[in-house]
């Protein structure tokens, strides 16, 4: 799922739109991540394991939360804050290699499953649990053929901890294990040092019931799997079903593979984008609708407004300016303060504050800075924008308090730091909850709680009133025009000008303009998946600041000619219905794409769901109000007032 200079938009623009133009060069651009590692033939590959995932259930768990082979000792890599919020555990395994030594029919460890541990892997296999696993910080892939018209494989992230079949001639539903791993590791190799960078990291999983001869040792020698006879697991063997009192045998082939694919490049095949055509299908559906819009703005500008305008300059004598109509008229109560305003000042200050999030790490994203490689660090980023662009919120509700004649700039501060921030922590703590009682490690742990809430009150809030007491301390916004003691009458609107419809209708656009690219974002989410076009969501984004500007001042126009000056909030919530609409959509979506059975996974869904949706109505808001308020001062500045 901010701001900087104008300046550097247009720099900026041009630089996605390179991109753009040269797509499969664009994926191999990033600038950090980590540093490339050479190994020499013969050097230890540690594999490490990540949480299991489930895109049915959406709750993931640590990978030794069911009783896997595991190691002498249990080590926890450290994770960033945003790994520990996506859920990740990131721990070593039993599974090490060696480079460019090939092995076959490791045994990793037997196990005798009795009916609680059977039970624990049947709900795993019953809910679609993926195991994911990490070498030299590339994921495991499954690769799933295609043929070779539709082109190269797609990547399934993580392999299936079992499946559910029936054996020949019965229909009783059986339960098989994934107990036997074919990896390949692709390299690059230098060949003027010798050394090899991993490029690849993919698996074939098998359901294989190994048998041996006597008795079990250290020493056993599989017939099933045999190193010696070069006989390997294939898909013929019989499969390890999973019952009580049944025996597991865990085991791994290595195989390696050269590859022509360089370091810089290996992210290439995860990110590889096969429907590129729908989303510039998006971005010409959204310049469509730019365009009938800015024609829409144009015309009033240019036609209505210029018309308008010299018309009533040129009004001389008191009997023409008694006949006037349109927006003049209401110019001596356009600007009169809201009702609440106090709430639309600390909803405006959030919207920037949003708005600076999301453009910093837009451009950061687009610049190649928050590549996959660096799990968590979309998260982290936005965590930590959000907390220091507090500044920008309090200045900015406190100097629209100050023009509104507010004069308790704390109490906006206080509202401002925690309005927001508050009915979201409220709904993640529920959700928190929800997740702990599942004993999933997507729970946030205390220690983490913890530095969520310091950087709430220890740095946000600060920061917030610092800017609420830099922006009141400025001078008070001054209105083009003077407003009179007495609010004029509103006549009654024709049925069209309803606030209601007016707002639902404003928030139309905006959404259309965006919900192709929603589309994509939503899967990579919820259904498990790389989600890495950063160009394409930029330009889109670009796209809805426009279109939401644009809606706006059309509305905001035909209000005031209709002699209604209550515009305010009416901006506000013109654009910022728009999440209405995207939480209509994730209803669909939820319906049609997710097969989410679960009420507690559910509740997960429609809870962030709502957080976003609560998200979007803030910056979508914030930016048609600003619209629509720089709008109102230049007209109203533009012509003679007696």
């Amino acid at each position: 799922m901010g701001r900087t200079g104008v300046g550097s938009h247009a720099i900026l623009t041009l630089f996605t739109i390179c991109i753009l133009l040269f797509p499969h060069n664009a994926f191999s651009f990033y600038l950090p991540g980590v540093a490339p590692e050479d190994f020499q033939k013969g050097d230890v590959l540690n594999v490490k394991v990540n949480k299991l995932t489930s895109i049915k259930t959406q709750l993931p768990y640590s990978y030794y939360s069911i009783p896997f082979c595991s190691p002498k000792t249990i080590v926890d890599s450290r994770e960033n804050l945003g790994e520990v919020l996506r859920g990740d555990r990131i721990e070593n395994s039993p599974y090490v290699f060696k480079m460019r030594e090939p092995q076959m029919c490791n045994v990793v460890c037997r196990l005798k499953f009795d009916a609680k541990i059977a039970k624990e892997f049947k709900e795993k296999i019953e809910d679609e649990y993926r195991v994911n696993m990490i070498l030299d910080n590339l994921p495991l892939v499954v690769p799933i053929p295609r043929s070779a018209q539709e082109g190269p494989p797609v990547y399934q992230l993580g392999y299936h901890v079992g499946l559910k079949g029936q054996y020949a001639g019965s229909k009783d539903e059986k339960y098989f294990l994934h107990n036997h791993l074919s990896f390949t590791v692709k390299f690059h190799k230098d060949e003027l040092t010798d050394s090899s960078r991993i490029v690849g990291f993919e698996v074939t999983p098998f359901s294989a019931k190994h048998e041996y001869d006597g008795e079990w040792s250290e020493n056993t020698r599989l017939t099933t799997c045999d190193p010696h006879a070069k006989h390997t697991v294939s898909s013929s063997n019989s499969p390890q079903e999973v019952d009580d009192k049944q025996e597991v045998i865990f085991t791994y082939d290595v195989a390696f593979e050269e590859s022509e694919v360089k370091w810089a490049s290996r992210w290439d095949t995860y990110l590889l984008m096969t429907d590129d055509q729908i989303h510039w299908f998006s971005i010409v559906n959204s310049l469509m609708i730019v365009l009938f819009l800015s024609g829409m703005v144009a015309m009033i500008m240019l036609r209505t407004l210029y018309r308008d305008i010299s018309k009533y300059n040129e009004l001389e004598t008191q009997e023409e300016a008694q006949e006037e109509t349109g927006w003049k008229l209401v110019h001596a109560d356009v600007f009169r303060p809201p009702n609440h305003p106090e709430l639309l000042c600390v909803y405006v200050g959030t919207g920037v504050q949003f708005l600076g999030v999301v453009l910093v790490t837009m451009v950061f994203a687009v610049f190649g800075f928050l590549s996959p490689s660096n799990r968590g660090g979309l998260m982290t980023a936005m965590l930590f924008l959000w907390v220091f662009m507090g500044l920008f919120a309090g200045y900015t509700s406190a100097r629209l308090y100050k023009m509104f004649k507010g004069t308790e700039w704390k109490k906006i501060a206080v509202q401002t730091a925690f309005l927001f921030p508050a009915v979201v922590f409220g709904i993640f703590f529920v959700l928190n909850a929800l997740i702990w009682g599942q004993k999933s490690s997507g729970a946030v742990p205390f220690g983490t709680m913890f530095a969520l809430v310091f950087l709430w009150f220890g740095i946000s809030v600060p920061l917030v009133f610092v800017g609420s007491y830099v922006g009141f301390k400025k001078p008070a916004i001054e209105n083009p025009v003077k407003t009179n003691k007495i609010p004029r009458q509103i006549p009654e609107q024709p049925w069209y000008m309803n606030p209601i419809f007016s707002i639902l209708i404003g928030g139309i656009l905006p959404f259309g303009a965006v919900f192709i690219e929603l589309f994509f974002i939503l899967t990579s989410i919820w259904l498990n998946q790389f989600y890495y076009i950063f160009g394409f969501l930029f330009i889109v984004f670009v796209i809805l600041l426009v279109t939401c500007a644009e809606i706006t001042i059309v509305l905001c126009y035909f209000q005031l000619c209709s002699e209604d000056y209550l515009w305010w909030w009416r901006s506000y919530l013109t654009s910022g219905s728009s999440a209405v609409y995207l939480f209509l959509y994730a209803t669909f979506y939820f319906f049609t794409k997710l097969d989410i059975t679960k009420p507690v996974s559910g509740a997960l869904y429609f809870g962030y769901m709502l957080i976003a949706s609560y998200a979007f109505f803030v910056l979508t808001g914030t930016i048609g109000f600003y619209a629509c308020f720089i709008f109102t001062r230049l007209i109203y500045s533009s012509v003679k007032i007696d």
